[in-house]
């Protein structure tokens, strides 16, 4: 079992370059805009003193948004980003660009190499495609457990997440409070669509995932991320093998 997509399978619109940038999806675009920064600086007002509320930007089209908005706007919130160890090279090249684009650097979080190791040695390097078990088990160690060091000491993150994206993300609220985690947790962009994303990175000239130009909506690593086809759901290539109920890493998981 691998990533690659059939040649047989007919190829899903490029969002990257589909959306036009009309007045009416300019005017939308502008009017979330304002709404997002209201809560940001809402959020760092009642929460953020010294950087007590950071990022986790996965480097999807989504957080690239909030990327250039919390930069661009020069907010007083943490970036970072966890580093699985099996990103595609394009992840990476993003994040590279980033760091050129914005002058800045972001903070990546890296899983423990002890518990790889054992997952591998036991199990073998591409387990996760055998059981749901094994492959939340992989997530856990190479991103649950980072997030959780990335989170520690902080009142409150923020995601990309939005209510459109799957089954499992319906009625996602602005501001929660993440049980697992202890703190607060905003969504800024729940109530964004696929094409006001991509009309803000266009209208911003935001950098972003070229994986996304090979018909890659939603990305994560390499092995458990396929390109879609024409009429499948956004995020039918995250664990493509798996049912839409249990496609989540555990970073986001409802109470």
């Amino acid at each position: 079992m691998n990533g690659e997509v059939s040649l047989l399978r007919p190829a899903a619109s490029n969002p990257a370059t589909s959306p036009a940038l009309t007045d009416l999806l300019k005017a939308a675009v502008a009017q979330k805009r304002e709404a997002v920064l209201v809560l940001l600086h809402a959020a760092v007002a009642e929460l953020g003193d010294q950087h007590q509320i950071t990022f986790a930007n996965s480097m999807g089209a989504e957080d690239m948004v909030l990327t250039d908005l919390i930069l661009r706007e020069q907010l007083p919130i943490e970036i970072f980003s966890l580093d699985t160890g099996r990103l595609p090279t394009e992840t990476y090249d993003l994040i590279a660009d980033v760091e050129r684009t914005y002058n800045t650097r972001l903070k990546l979080f890296f899983p423990q190499p002890t518990p790889v190791e054992n997952y591998v040695r036991t199990h073998g390097i591409n387990a996760f495609y055998e059981s749901v078990d094994l492959r939340k088990a992989c997530c856990h160690m190479r991103k649950v457990e980072p997030l959780r060091r990335a989170l520690d000491g902080k009142k409150a993150w923020i995601t990309g997440m939005r209510a459109q994206q799957s089954a499992t993300r319906a009625e996602l609220p602005l501001r929660q409070f993440d049980e697992g985690n202890g703190l607060e947790k905003f969504n800024p962009l729940s109530d964004w669509t696929e094409q006001e994303v991509w009309a803000y990175i266009r209208i911003y000239q935001v950098p972003y995932n070229k994986l996304h130009d090979q018909f890659y909506p939603s990305i994560g690593c390499a092995p458990c991320t396929r390109a879609v086809a024409m009429g499948e759901d956004i995020r039918a290539g995250r664990w493509w093998w798996e049912n839409p109920d249990s496609k989540e890493c555990g970073l986001h998981v409802k109470s």
